[in-house]
């Protein structure tokens, strides 16, 4: 490819990853709000970037969830019920479930496991701390991101990768999601030495073979999520710190 060429495709690539990262955070932030119509017209003027680069990042988004094509043309932002929210975790517990199975029945040579032990160890250094800190917990979220990923990779299949990364593309459903609004709360160590002795599990059950069980396991880990969401859903302060609950559409009395 010429010089030129090469440029002007980097550009490109630029304008709709700037594109992308501006509607996501237009979205998450409330600024959209569920159920607006979303123009590419309107997000030409709004991102100060060209109609292609728009146009690819509603067709992401779209296929992330968080918008949806309507009939008439154009996109609206997607509202989610509280079922669908817990849905979105019980998918992701699924698919994760499945990749640790595949991984356990298949076997995984010591060098592929050890990134995953090195992940564990290194959460577990955090949690041995005397109290955990903000700062803490964003290290935490860290180590979590590159457990779960790790995990989705031991599976030895692109195709349920891509799945997985999917479910996690709703911001409420990652496994991450709660983690912050866990800090908010009184049993938040509580929480997390849970969660971690799931991951501490789920790399013996890979390791000794164990598919059943290593896919109970992160089915079980998504059911922790999924408590934790009811816990956050009780409490507007915490719920305020979960990555798109503005698009949850709140149960009335």
């Amino acid at each position: 490819m010429p010089a030129a060429a090469e440029r002007d495709a980097e550009r490109a690539a630029s304008q709709t990853v700037k594109a992308q990262l501006a509607l996501r955070d237009l979205v998450l932030s409330g600024v959209l709000r569920p159920g607006e119509r979303v123009s590419e017209l309107s997000m030409v003027e709004r991102l100060g970037v060209s109609r292609t680069p728009v146009r690819a990042a509603l067709a992401r988004l779209a296929e992330e969830g968080l918008l949806e094509a309507l009939p008439s043309g154009g996109f609206a932002v997607k509202a989610f019920s509280e079922r669908e929210a817990f849905t979105a975790l019980e998918i992701r517990g699924t698919l994760e479930g499945l990749a640790a199975r595949l991984a356990a029945e298949r076997g995984v040579p010591k060098s592929e496991l050890a990134p995953l032990k090195a992940s564990v160890a290194a959460i577990d250094a955090i949690l041995e701390r005397p109290s955990i800190s903000m700062g803490d917990f964003s290290e935490y979220v860290e180590r979590n991101a590159r457990f779960h990923e790790l995990l989705a990779g031991l599976a030895g299949s692109s195709a349920l990768r891509r799945q997985i990364e999917r479910a996690c593309a709703l911001p409420f459903a990652s496994p991450n999601a709660l983690v912050r609004a866990q800090a908010s709360l009184p049993e938040a160590r509580t929480i997390l030495t849970v969660a971690q002795d799931h991951h501490r599990s789920v790399v013996e059950a890979i390791e000794q073979r164990e598919g059943a069980r290593a896919e109970s396991l992160m089915r079980e880990h998504a059911r922790l999520a999924s408590r934790n969401l009811r816990l956050a859903l009780a409490s507007q302060r915490s719920l305020a710190l979960v990555p798109g609950s503005l698009l949850i559409q709140r149960l009335t009395a």
